[in-house]
């Protein structure tokens, strides 16, 4: 079994029987798992961050209408579908060195979530990212409308369809 499959069995069992999954206790009875695209190794890539000379302050809005702030720290470009696409790379302001990637892209909204998914790309190097879209993963408001998720900017939106990742959230009642 893959690492990724074995990750994404501990995250059903996480949001099946955790305290602290974003499901609420009914939606909990019937979950039988969150929906993915097969795994895809054309979209797991190791790219070079490429840093703005000035970290950018950005007010992120967010499903609830709140800002979040970041730091706009650079960008990174992969190939995907025959294209070159271009994503700009976040920093929390309350956690330095944490990235956040937020995007949208063409499966959206027919496939994947309308608002976005969100990325978290690994640092393996001073200005080298680890990058797989095959975790690319909803925001917790796609499970109830008590959550607050960053949307992603107009900057973040891809024409290009990137079949990676968790696809649209569906409750199936039980036959």
């Amino acid at each position: 079994m893959s690492a990724l499959i074995e990750f994404r069995k501990m995250k059903d069992d996480f949001f099946k029987r955790h305290v602290q999954s974003p499901l609420s206790d009914a939606q909990k009875k019937i979950f039988t798992g969150l929906n993915y695209y097969p795994e895809n190794d054309a979209l797991r890539f190791t790219l070079a961050l490429e840093r703005h000379p000035e970290p950018a302050h950005v007010e992120m809005q967010t499903s609830k209408g709140d800002v979040r702030a970041y730091l706009k720290v650079g960008e990174i470009h992969f190939p995907v579908n025959a294209q070159t696409a271009t994503l700009q790379v976040y920093e929390s302001e309350d956690n330095p060195g944490e990235y956040f990637i937020p995007f949208v892209d063409a499966t959206a909204p027919q496939e994947t979530y309308g608002a976005g998914r969100y990325l978290e790309p690994e640092r393996v190097g001073a200005d080298t990212l680890q990058v797989d879209f095959n975790s690319a993963y909803n925001p917790w408001c796609v499970y109830g409308d008590q959550w607050s998720c960053p949307v992603p900017p107009a900057e973040n939106r891809l024409t290009a369809r990137i079949e990676a990742g968790e696809k649209n959230f569906e409750l199936k009642a039980p036959s």
